[in-house]
């Protein structure tokens, strides 16, 4: 989080809530003149999208005017895991670059279409 990230917060935010991963949720505390008010969210952690849960996602996104309530936790849920894009840890699909560049031999079954 930068500074002026803590200052604005400071300054102008009213916490709304928080959330299962100890993200904190704002919103200005008083409306500008034709405008509406801003939302963001102070990240517990490393700052990564993907770790805002749909309920806060639709209020960040004005969709509803207050944050809905959490859903039950479901036992086939699996934790969170951070977006791996652009890191080691990324899904390389079989033939890609980095694994080498050797697909599978194609296996013949596929039959062009001819009009």
């Amino acid at each position: 989080m930068t500074i002026g990230t803590i200052l604005f917060t400071w300054a102008k935010g009213k916490l709304v809530g928080t959330d299962s991963q100890g993200n904190r949720y704002y919103n200005e505390r008083w409306a500008r003149n034709g405008y509406r008010q801003r939302r963001w969210v102070v990240y517990k952690g490393p700052v990564d999208a993907s770790r805002v849960p749909p309920e806060w996602h639709a209020w960040l996104h004005y969709t509803v005017d207050q944050p809905l309530a959490s859903a039950p936790e479901k036992p086939w849920l699996k934790e969170h895991r951070p977006n791996l894009t652009g890191t080691p840890g990324a899904y390389l699909p079989p033939g890609h670059d980095r694994r080498g560049g050797h697909r599978p031999a194609a296996t013949g079954d596929y039959e062009a279409w001819q009009p």
